[in-house]
């Protein structure tokens, strides 16, 4: 088993009457991002705080590397995790916040200039965690785990406060750890932006898995599938020639006709062969918003 690899094999929380997470089985691969995705409720926060001990499996087994994260030896330079953004001080400035954490863990001061320039902060290293806002605040807490230089990094909706260009800059961020051959595990609402960032995903809804596979997959397995879009003076040659070779063509309020059920080249030669004229060809893909909403609202996502 690889040093990063994460297997969640059968975990189950009960609260009483509550059961956060049922029967949940997947695994997470090193130099990839895996984008943890599900409603409000689903059980995500429930499952990452028992992969790091925080919270005590009902039953089922967790491992990171092969091991529990409380059999680790040495955690912070295997696993660095930020389950919300950082607390600290108010009147401690974020070098010192970082150094007293380093100095905890047995690591050396280096490392605190180290992560600083890595997430960005080092120009408001001396301000006070008072005055830090709340993307400056995710940045810190994604410095403090990356102290330990660790091979895998756990995220709690880490975009949570960043403008377009912290989000951009997460995103590089996150890539370039992957690209190392880290392991990258994320958490996030933000489904358009997982739809960028992602290789790999996980979604669950009700505590359960709803789908795993890498996003190109799970994108392409949309029930409503691909729309061909075409505006044409000759609506009803497309219509009866559509029909012909097994599609359907509906107006649209727009003024274009959406087609299913046959793609642009077959469309393009349908026109081409009954001499129809055509204004525009183009193909609207489903996005992973689309999908994600299919798979959570489907019989599978239901208790």
């Amino acid at each position: 088993m690889s040093q990063g690899q994460i297997v969640v094999a059968g975990l189950t929380k009960q609260y009483k009457k509550l059961r956060a997470v049922d029967d949940l089985s997947f695994t997470v691969e090193p130099g990839r991002v895996t984008g943890f995705l599900g409603p409000n409720g689903a059980g995500k926060t429930t499952t990452l705080r028992m992969l790091l001990n925080l919270v005590t499996p009902t039953a089922g087994l967790a491992t990171i590397g092969g091991h529990r994260y409380t059999d680790i030896v040495d955690p912070t330079r295997l696993v660095g995790a930020v389950l919300e953004a950082s607390s600290a001080h108010k009147g401690r400035n974020g070098r010192d916040h970082l150094r007293t954490i380093a100095a905890a863990a047995g690591l050396p001061d280096s490392r605190v200039d180290d992560v600083l320039m890595l997430t960005g902060l080092t120009p408001a290293a001396k301000r006070k965690f008072r005055g830090y806002s709340l993307g400056m605040r995710q940045r810190l807490g994604i410095a403090a785990a990356m102290l330990g230089d660790p091979r895998v990094l756990i995220l709690d909706e880490p975009a949570n406060g960043l403008d377009p260009e912290g989000i951009r800059w997460m995103r590089d961020f996150l890539g370039s750890l992957a690209a190392q051959g880290r392991t990258v595990l994320v958490s996030s609402h933000l489904l358009s932006e997982m739809q960028l960032l992602a290789d790999d995903l996980v979604i669950i809804a009700a505590g359960r898995l709803v789908r795993q596979g890498t996003v190109a997959q799970i994108v392409a397995s949309s029930q409503s599938g691909a729309i061909v879009y075409i505006r044409t003076p000759q609506p009803e040659a497309v219509a009866s020639s559509v029909a012909e070779r097994g599609g359907s063509a509906v107006p649209t309020a727009d003024g274009r006709i959406a087609i299913t059920g046959l793609d642009a080249p077959t469309v393009g030669n349908i026109a081409f062969v009954n001499g129809i004229e055509l204004h525009e060809l183009t193909t609207e893909r489903p996005d992973l918003e689309g999908v994600f909403l299919e798979l959570t609202r489907s019989d599978a996502a239901i208790r």
